[in-house]
């Protein structure tokens, strides 16, 4: 049976439907992304409340050559099948297959990159200032941006920027899916939005502004007169109109009905604007309605019988909260901190159980550091969490205002190294490079679950600040000491000892989860192996040693080379003067699409048989030499 959605491969086709039609394809659209992401996996629930906003964006604007940008992009599934991508679904999250997030070198239609959250807003104002620059005065800049992310600076930075510019065509669409419209209200503002919102009312205001603006006193009189009107039925419209951005809504996003004619009073109307919409996470789908955080981000599931639960050994992220349950317990000084990730960086039972020590301070990374280094000030023991590729959004909180005062901060430090299948975007590539070079900073790197719970106790206990850096997903499967002890700073732990056997000897400083991959390797070749646990300060003793006493030195780490882990140990065989012959593994100097994280260290020469060629040949070529 043929389906509207078959014959949809660009917003032209969109813009045929009739409006019939047009909701037809919207339940098409949910069936088409519940089917789809339960192969693949992905950000199921924001994109099942996005379906209609994408749909009405499409059918109003002109895009590509009308700029959309989607913030974050997690809400952006239905926007990717209308632009073309149907057919390739089936690849998203895959290696070498569609991105999770807009991707500028994978469509046209995606205006502008996305991954962390609330940039949409300035690269919009950027692009609508190009614009007028270059005098294409009619085409439209539409940031689509959820309320989540509205509780970043960087959103009011640009609301404050944006507020001065009064011709650029900037549409700034609030996405508000964190509660609902009651009906009185609902019916009572859709009719006030769509009067707000044309063209004759926007002259009228005009002209009005224009007789007493000369009269100081009556202007402000008349410009406070409106913003209170709408924020009798609105009173989220006060805070964008004092940011001078002419504010419109809530309206309900699904009623395709008032959202597309409302979309085309405000394509025609110049000047910042907001349009307020309320949508439901996971609508269409009632296990996703009933917990849209559980189907926020998912792997492959049974879409007919929804997530179940199964036992599995502990990630870090669950070694983390445990040690957090027990040290709480112990000392009352400690309170955890999260920019918007509670449930991610395992808080839930902390939150739930210590309600008074726990801040989710939003998505707000930058002040999440500051904060810490506040509450150590004055003598608590702050555990800011992190996913390592948010961090950098306070890097220069954590040096200025943490590492600068040698502040007891605890910096739990989450998806170290490559995640898979959310790409570029999210994987925790640059962490030891951007923070090694901090002063006053130590960071470990646990190789297992019982280093992780004794690094992080470790860590609690020293007076100055910390980070431990663990990856995504499980361990090795090491048992795990229930009692706590803090393990000597700067001192790395030889697991494994070269034969005597005759040849050229290697040795392998592997950092953190490259540990288990080192000792395979070292079985195969009868390799030393160091399991160097600390970044910094590193062990320069078993640096110096490893080079004495092997013909090669292998440093091996998931982060960047550059500036990384394998740097501080060439470092410290320059400043004792010693020459060495050393390999680095590492990720390589680009950015790393999505895929398993098998396939991604293939793709980086970082698993096991890459490596062992690499020391293969390096091995031969010293052979070779005179």
């Amino acid at each position: 049976m043929s389906t509207l959605l078959e014959n949809i491969n660009s917003p032209a086709d969109v813009k045929k439907l009739t409006m019939p039609e047009l909701k037809q394809l919207a339940r098409e659209l949910r069936e088409f992304i519940i089917e789809s992401v339960s192969k693949t996996g992905g950000h199921l629930s924001s994109s099942l409340g996005c379906v209609e906003l994408a749909i009405a964006i499409h059918y109003v604007f002109e895009t590509p050559e009308d700029r959309l940008i989607w913030d974050v992009g997690h809400q952006a599934y239905a926007h990717k099948i209308l632009t073309g991508r149907r057919d390739r679904m089936l690849t998203l999250r895959q290696y070498k297959g569609l991105s999770g997030f807009p991707k500028r070198s994978e469509s046209p239609y995606d205006a502008f990159g996305a991954g962390h959250s609330s940039t949409s807003i300035s690269a919009a104002l950027g692009m609508a200032v190009a614009a007028r620059a270059q005098g294409k005065t009619d085409r439209s800049h539409v940031a689509v941006i959820g309320d989540g992310a509205m509780t970043a600076g960087m959103v009011f930075e640009a609301l404050n920027c944006a507020g001065d510019m009064k011709d650029i065509r900037l549409l700034v669409i609030l996405n508000d899916n964190d509660c609902s419209i009651s009906a009185p209200v609902g019916a009572l503002n859709k009719h006030f939005t769509k009067l707000m919102s044309g063209r004759f009312y926007a002259q009228a205001r005009d002209i009005g502004k224009a007789i007493v603006r000369p009269f100081p006193k009556l202007f402000d009189l008349t410009r406070r007169a409106e913003e209170y009107s709408k924020g009798m039925v609105s009173p989220q419209s006060t805070l964008f109109e004092e940011f001078g951005l002419n504010y419109h809504g809530p309206i309900d996003g699904h009623d395709l009905e008032a959202l597309i004619p409302l979309l085309q009073n405000m394509k025609a109307l110049p000047g910042p604007l907001v349009l307020h919409v309320v949508t439901e996470k996971g609508r269409g789908y009632e296990p996703a309605v009933h917990n849209p955080t559980k189907y926020h981000g998912i792997s492959p599931f049974d879409a007919s019988k929804g997530l179940v639960s199964s036992p599995h050994a502990k990630t870090y992220t669950e070694v983390f909260s445990d040690f957090l349950m027990d040290i709480a317990k112990e000392d009352e000084r400690v309170v955890a901190i999260t920019p918007a990730m509670e449930e991610g960086s395992g808080l839930v039972e902390f939150a739930r159980t210590y309600p008074k020590r726990f801040f989710d301070v939003a998505i707000a990374e930058q002040h999440a550091a500051t904060f810490a280094a506040g509450l150590a000030a004055e003598g608590l023991k702050p555990i800011c969490c992190y996913y390592s590729t948010f961090s950098q959004r306070a890097f220069d909180q954590i040096v200025h205002d943490v590492a600068l005062q040698n502040l007891p901060v605890l910096f739990a430090m989450d998806r170290g190294g490559l995640v898979g299948a959310d790409g570029a975007t999210h994987h925790g590539s640059f962490d030891l490079s951007f923070l090694r070079c901090i002063p006053n900073i130590v960071i470990m790197a646990p190789s297992n679950e019982n280093d992780c719970r004794q690094m992080l106790y470790t860590g609690y206990m020293l007076d100055q600040p910390v980070v431990v850096r663990y990856p995504r997903g499980k361990g090795p499967g090491v048992p795990i000491e229930k009692q706590m002890h803090a393990i000597e700073i700067g001192k790395a732990v030889k697991v494994r000892s070269c034969g005597a056997a005759a040849g050229r000897r290697c040795a392998i400083l592997a950092f953190g989860s490259m540990v288990e991959e080192a000792l395979q390797i070292a079985d195969e070749i009868d390799a030393t192996v160091y399991d160097m646990r600390f970044v910094k300060p590193i062990d320069r003793q078993a640096v110096t040693e490893a080079v004495k006493e092997h013909d090669l030195v292998v440093t091996m780490e998931e982060n960047v080379v550059i500036g990384g882990a394998g740097d501080a140990c060439l470092e410290t065989l320059a400043s004792e003067g010693i020459k060495a012959d050393v390999l680095q593994i590492g990720i390589p100097d680009r950015f790393i699409e999505q895929g398993t994280q098998m396939q991604l260290w293939h793709d980086c020469g970082m698993n096991k048989e890459s490596v062992l060629k690499q020391i293969q040949e390096r091995l031969k070529l010293e052979q070779a030499e005179p």
